[in-house]
């Protein structure tokens, strides 16, 4: 028997190898002395032989080399959730569609994000963000069917295969998306403390991949979530070939972002905020914007996320305030009066230990005093933030004499405690409590609640996305301090900025002043 087995090709002799060893590679040396105890050195040279494709296959999974041998093992865990990996949903959906002629059922691919993984880690720390997605793995898990197959992929991403179904739908799949946002965004208690999660969900139905392969599958649901993402928190979306389209247009612009930053094509443009006792200019926002040479201009939704994911924020951010130093001082020279120019600072440049010696630098460089420029932070940095750079530099800047606004108030959850800390000195309400505060009364509610807490911190308000008169009347009548938004005008390049000056300068000349009657 050993005389045949010796004389086998090696292609042979490596089928024999897999077939008879299931274990890890750790079991070939107790093998291969046990096959030269009984069969002497040619037992233990075809064991040797024979260990050699579990050695590839190995080598396969440690360097995610592709072949035609699966790189990851269908029946590996994934050590943080206990789910399965990849491979689990690749092959559950393969198996389904293939046997689709066969059986008449269907399947369909989810693919769940986390919509703010690094504020996890950052709130909480690595240990208790892995206690967290090991509890949604739980909900997950316990939320769907028996031959559903929930998967862990690469960051802080869940997968679900559906298991056969008769009907995969768009409803369905839709309803059973909403089944899990459900169980997943319902609150847990973490070290004593109650959090919540969000995720989007992006699927993809077998008609509208764009082949019939699991992979194909997963991909395009992965696509969708991405685009479920932007559009978050807690969105859902279906892939179809407009999401398709809109990711390649995507990462066209991921190509070309960083060109985009160094040769002038990303720029600031500037937006009024109005006095709503005086009518009077009080600053301006500046917002980038980038002036594409083939798609025109877009707005940061469009590009934000790239810049953020290229790790340009800091980039962007220099831009953006040099372009608001020079409109500044060029409107001093022309004797054009605005008080202050508010810029936008993300969370990574905020963690920056050199932002208060470059900001306070820049200003002398433009001979500006630090009241002139205004800070705005997001609620959602105050509200979560533990960093102690981040906390030193928003305090600096204050005691500088930087204005501190707290951008998108009322969506981040931040509380007063936050709101004293941080010195803020204005809140700017977030334009969805602001849209149609005209006839809605529970907007009026919530606005007049919103200016009572700021009138007794002693804190200025601006409203952003007014975009009626009548929204603006309204405000004004509530107490609001300022506004800003379409209805006073749209962001602006620089250049049109010295003539929307003059203009409102000119209505405000022309408006008759009521005296008041004595006696």
């Amino acid at each position: 028997m050993l005389r045949n087995i010796l004389s086998l090709p090696l292609r042979s002799i490596s089928g024999i190898g897999r077939s008879l060893l299931r274990a890890e590679l750790v079991g070939i040396v107790p093998a291969m002395a046990l096959a030269g105890f009984w069969f002497g050195p040619k037992g233990a040279a075809i064991i040797a032989i024979a260990a050699l494709p579990m050695a590839v296959r190995l080598s396969w999974r440690t360097t995610g080399s592709q072949t035609d041998a699966t790189p990851l093992r269908a029946d590996w865990r994934d050590a943080v959730s206990g789910l399965p990996l990849r491979a689990a949903a690749l092959a559950t959906l393969d198996a389904i569609l293939q046997s689709r002629s066969t059986h008449g059922k269907a399947t369909a691919a989810l693919v769940l994000g986390l919509d703010d993984p690094q504020g996890l880690v950052e709130r909480f720390g690595q240990a208790t963000h892995d206690r967290i997605l090991r509890r949604l793995a739980e909900r997950l898990t316990a939320t769907l069917r028996e031959h559903d197959c929930a998967v862990r992929l690469e960051g802080d991403r869940f997968a679900v295969a559906l298991g056969p179904v008769r009907r995969a739908d768009l409803e369905t799949v839709i309803q059973i998306a909403s089944r899990i946002q459900a169980a997943l965004h319902e609150p847990l208690s973490i070290n004593a403390m109650t959090t919540y999660v969000s995720v989007s969900i992006g699927f993809c139905l077998p008609s509208r991949a764009q082949a019939t392969t699991g992979a194909a599958l997963l991909s395009a649901a992965e696509t969708a979530m991405e685009d479920a993402r932007r559009n978050g928190p807690g969105a859902i979306r279906a892939y179809s070939h407009e999401v398709a389209t809109a990711a390649q247009d995507r990462e066209s612009l991921r190509d070309c972002i960083e060109a985009a930053l160094e040769n002038g094509e990303i720029v600031a443009f500037f937006q009024p905020q109005i006095s709503t006792d005086t009518g009077a200019l009080s600053g301006f926002e500046a917002l980038a914007r980038w002036q594409h040479p083939l798609r025109g201009l877009l707005p940061p939704a469009e590009f934000l996320p790239i810049v953020q994911s290229a790790g340009l924020s800091g980039r962007l951010g220099e831009i953006i305030l040099f372009h608001a130093l020079t409109a500044l001082r060029t409107w001093d020279r022309a004797g054009l009066r605005v008080p202050a120019v508010a810029v936008n600072f993300c969370k990574d440049e905020l963690r920056n230990p050199k932002l208060v010696e470059k900001l306070r630098w820049e200003l002398d460089r433009f001979d500006l005093a630090p009241s002139r420029l205004t800070v705005e932070i997001l609620e959602s940095v105050v509200a979560e933030t533990e960093n102690d750079t981040v906390v030193h530099n928003i305090a600096a800047l204050a005691g500088m004499g930087c204005g501190i606004d707290l951008d998108d108030f009322g969506t981040g959850h931040a509380s007063i405690t936050s709101v004293r800390r941080f010195a803020i000195k204005r809140i700017k309400i977030d334009r969805s409590f602001v849209t149609k505060v005209d006839c809605d009364p529970a907007q009026q509610k919530m606005i007049a609640a919103i200016l009572s807490m700021a009138e007794r911190l002693g804190l200025e308000t601006v409203a952003e996305g007014v975009e009626t008169i009548a929204e603006h009347a309204m405000l004004a009548q509530l107490g609001c301090s300022h506004v800003q938004g379409y209805s006073i005008a749209r962001p602006m390049p620089f250049a049109e900025t010295i003539a929307w000056q003059e203009r409102h300068r000119g209505k405000l000349d022309a408006t008759p002043s009521l005296g008041r009657r004595i006696g």
